[in-house]
């Protein structure tokens, strides 16, 4: 059920300076690979710094829940987490978050969740799941629940509730606690913390990045419905729309402008300012650079896409490009990337195909796909994305940019290549995303990219995103990154896309869908 509510007041956000200190780091130790790259993301983008010490990698899926459990146990001040929605089997969690509540008057709880897929008919949707809390605790539980303007009109209404969240939904993946930040790709529901294998990096200590993130939460409920008990127990909840001067299907140049407006907002006030300092200066530098980075392509918000432009084309330069001439092994940069759900958007796609370095990727293989063995329609989209890996190879092949698996050894590569594998458990589904970047073959990462995004089509043009990209001069981290992609390898085998037949009726629906998916 759908009420504006009384106020019918717009608020947008109004630029603020950001509460806390600046903080000169040093990029002398960073690897001069991406040193001028870094400097050039910091003048774009927000900014923070942290101690490699306050950041753990996480490879289990009941790694990261138990860890979110015991946030929320611990919290004495904030919660606020995002995810796509809140599963229905998730007792334990709805009762960490009831416990806090009542065991702590202050504690504040915000949750940001996507609409359509949290209302979906029936007993156990996300927002019944919540409506207890929401009776008992209503001026401590904020829930705000966002709705992709895209579906509207005649189409909003015939489209059934299963398909709706096809026209974009809300994606970023945020859990954060008091000053813990723990951010993810995964949802909140039992397979991704049992058996669907995504990424998870907890900050600890790390209050400039935790209000970041709370901020980028509050500003968004701005152009968000509010989730509310009726005035009924029968008719059960309520979303109201508070903005009386916007209608909810015409959000799109308010988001965009507050999203544009939040984010200059911590790029001018920064709580980071690169610069050089004296190694006697540099006893309390911290190591770590974390730029937020928002991909929402509806609104005309593309982070996403000039950050990764810019490191193609920094990595594109001579100075950097592979070696491989007169025989020589390749020393250049290697790329390791995945999205469990692969078809590299256009652009991305060519700046892979066009760069001097060698990639490797992991897309989940049929078996491994979320909706294997959906019923109808869904059941699918496995075989879609086969199609879409299909095209990518012969896209690959056509430029001469095929890496095979038998040229493994790295004293046996020669130049810049692409290598497609796909990544199989029994038992598992695969969900993870991002890049990982290292200045040569044998050394540890000391870039990636992680967060929402999968880096496809509908990532970039349909689905509001939140990712990050890390840098980081610490050996210790480093090889935390260099476990979490061995990790995800160890799992990966020999694409074997090219065998697999598509089925007509596949190919029409691509053909329909491509870009949703």
């Amino acid at each position: 059920m759908f009420r504006f509510a009384s106020s019918g007041r717009a608020t947008v956000c109004a630029p603020r300076r950001c509460a806390y200190s600046r903080r000169n780091v040093s990029i002398s130790s960073i690897d001069p690979a991406i040193s001028g790259f870094v400097t050039k993301l910091a003048e774009k983008q927000p900014c923070f710094t942290a101690a490699a010490s306050s950041v753990r990698i996480m490879q289990q899926p009941v790694e990261f829940y138990q860890c979110l459990l015991n946030m929320i146990r611990r919290a004495e001040r904030r919660i606020f987490l995002s995810s796509l929605y809140i599963g229905a089997e998730e007792a334990e969690l709805i009762d960490a978050l009831y416990t806090s509540l009542r065991q702590r008057p202050t504690l504040q709880v915000r949750l940001h969740l996507d609409l359509n897929r949290s209302t979906r008919p029936g007993p156990g949707s996300t927002a019944r799941l919540l409506l207890p809390l929401l009776r008992e605790f209503p001026d401590r539980l904020h829930v705000s629940l966002f709705r992709s303007p895209k579906l509207k009109g005649v189409m909003a209404k015939v489209i059934p509730p299963r398909f709706n969240e096809g026209w974009g939904t809300w994606h970023p993946k945020i859990y954060g606690a008091d000053d813990e930040v723990l951010l993810s790709g995964a949802n909140l529901n039992t397979s991704y913390f049992s058996n669907r294998q995504d990424r998870y990096l907890h900050f600890s200590s790390q209050p400039r990045l935790a209000q970041y993130c709370l901020g980028f939460l509050q500003a968004s409920s701005d152009f968000s419905y509010k989730l509310a008990p009726a005035c009924t127990a029968q008719e059960g909840y309520t979303l109201l729309w508070e903005d009386g001067q916007t209608h909810p299907h015409h959000i799109e140049n308010k988001a965009g402008r507050i999203l544009a407006t939040y984010q200059d907002s911590y790029r001018l006030g920064s709580a980071c300012q690169l610069g050089y300092l004296d190694e006697a200066d540099a006893s309390d530098r911290h190591d770590v650079l974390v730029f937020p980075i928002i991909q929402a392509g509806q609104f005309d918000v593309r982070e996403e896409e000039r950050a990764l432009a810019m490191l193609f084309s920094h990595l594109s330069r001579p100075a950097h490009s592979a070696s491989g001439h007169n025989n020589d092994c390749y020393d250049g940069p290697l790329m390791d990337l995945t999205s469990g759900y692969f078809g590299l958007y256009r652009d991305y796609r060519d700046m892979v195909l066009q760069s001097n370095l060698r990639c490797r990727i992991i897309a989940a293989s049929p078996t491994a796909n979320g909706f294997y063995g959906s019923k109808g329609i869904s059941g699918r989209i496995p075989e879609g994305y086969t199609l879409l890996e299909q095209r990518f190879m012969k896209s690959v092949r056509r430029v001469s940019r095929e890496w095979k698996h038998e040229d493994e050894n790295w004293t046996a590569l020669r130049g810049p290549g692409v290598q497609l594998s796909e990544w199989g458990r029994e038992g598992w589904t695969y969900h993870a995303k991002g890049i990982w970047l290292r200045p040569s073959p044998a050394a540890d990462p000391f870039l990636t990219v992680f967060g929402s995004t999968n880096l496809n089509s509908r990532s970039s043009n349909l689905d509001t995103e939140l990712s990050f990209m890390m840098v980081t001069s610490s050996s210790s981290l480093r090889q935390q990154l260099r476990a979490e992609i061995d990790g995800l390898r160890q799992h990966a085998h020999p694409w074997r896309g090219a065998e697999r037949r598509v089925s007509l009726g596949t190919k029409a629906l691509v053909a329909m869908v491509g870009g949703m998916l």
